[in-house]
């Protein structure tokens, strides 16, 4: 992607002096364009935000914007368990990584390649790499339906004592006899009429039972 000595007259003038207030501009509405393609940036973990308001930034400055699309930062909500209190944050689960779509050349490529806090593309050398339509599906799938069903972030071990808070069994305290990370789910041995019967229980439906 890159041309050996070639370089952007605009690139020279310093874009950050041609947009003086230095705040980032609202999120890009992804004009038509059938040339538009996905591309993976990557970014400094924990910088994503700051790398996606400093493209929106740049592109305005450069005047690149029917160039591109939508800049996304795939996230999902986890629920987190503090001092015995439930908190639902959103949470990047690919972190590094901005999601760009946009009809890439040689400018779009300098102007992203030279943003803050970005060290490249998803690709070889200076070739990036667009992403597949099955892979963009994925990821976007993701995003859309993990706020349905947030997931939990909390650690819990065989032989925890639990208390169930929701359901036909809520109130009901038991041992944990098996954890399932992927559906979100303990099996919990529960006390009915004296007899230990499992209970398949969500993460979202219980809560530790901190000793006094």
């Amino acid at each position: 992607m890159r041309e050996k000595g070639t370089t952007m007259a605009a690139e020279e003038q310093n874009p950050e002096e041609q947009n003086p207030q230095g705040e980032p501009s609202e999120q890009l509405a992804p004009p038509v364009n059938e040339n538009f393609k996905w591309y993976i940036i990557h970014a400094y973990s924990g910088f994503e935000r700051k790398v996606r308001e400093s493209l929106e930034s740049r592109i305005t400055a450069f005047g690149l914007q029917n160039r591109i699309g939508r800049i996304m930062i795939p996230t999902e909500p986890v629920t987190e368990l503090r001092n015995g209190k439930k908190y639902t944050i959103e949470r990047v689960f690919l972190p590094g990584y901005v999601l760009v779509e946009m009809d890439l050349d040689n400018d779009l490529w300098h102007v992203i390649k030279n943003t803050p806090r970005v060290t490249g593309f998803l690709g070889t050398g200076d070739n990036p790499v667009a992403l597949s339509e099955q892979e963009v599906s994925s990821i976007l799938f993701r995003t859309e339906t993990a706020g349905n069903k947030p997931t939990m972030k909390v650690k819990y071990e065989k032989g925890e004592q639990v208390r169930i808070n929701e359901g036909p069994f809520a109130n009901f305290t038991g041992a944990v006899d098996d954890i399932n990370e992927d559906k979100q789910t303990l099996k919990v041995m529960v006390s009915i009429f004296g007899r230990s019967t499992p209970v398949e229980i969500e993460f979202s439906k219980v809560d530790k039972v901190v000793d006094e």
